[in-house]
């Protein structure tokens, strides 16, 4: 099948949904993307959004060398599929952000858990009463159970993992 160019609507839609970084959790690069068909051009694979992701160049270079599965790549593209419908590139990031390893402990005070809001609603990320003085209050906010299975599921680029964690997450919403 011939490579036909890829619409400059249809690009912006694609980055968009990446939140215009690359798509693999744990490369996050804004740099440089390239739009890489999940179903290739030469297996008839559509110009579509569903059939798009952005991948920086040295992701979609591991991808085409056989380093990153298909499978991760069809993991990725659910996760970003669901979390997109639902949040927006911040409430993504913000997931991430308490995914890091060095955040530990996290306190904040009831403006930083506004900014989990979105999260905590979908029950992602749980928080809690830490410390009252006076009239501050300190929070500890950090990933549910539910939370934790998506993120997991996301960085393992699993799809079965993926499947699991969107069932527990409508299961327990």
């Amino acid at each position: 099948m011939p490579r036909t160019a890829i619409s400059q609507s249809l690009r912006v839609q694609v980055l968009t949904e990446a939140g215009y970084r690359c798509a693999v959790p744990t490369c996050r690069n804004i740099l440089a993307l390239d739009l890489h068909h999940i179903v290739s051009v030469q297996e008839n694979g559509p110009n579509s959004l569903a059939n798009l992701l952005a991948l920086c160049p040295t992701c979609h270079a591991l991808f085409t060398q056989g380093t990153i599965s298909r499978d991760s790549i069809y993991a990725w593209k659910l996760i970003l599929v669901s979390l997109g419908q639902a949040f927006d590139t911040e409430a993504i990031d913000n997931l991430l952000f308490l995914d890091n390893p060095d955040i530990v402990n996290l306190k904040v005070s009831g403006d930083g858990v506004l900014k989990f809001s979105r999260l905590i609603g979908a029950g992602l990320a749980d928080f809690a009463l830490f410390m009252q003085n006076g009239p501050i209050l300190l929070y500890d906010v950090h990933l549910s159970e539910k939370g934790r299975m998506m993120v997991d599921a996301w960085k393992s680029g699993d799809r079965q993992a993926v499947a699991d964690a969107m069932v527990h997450a409508r299961t327990t919403t």
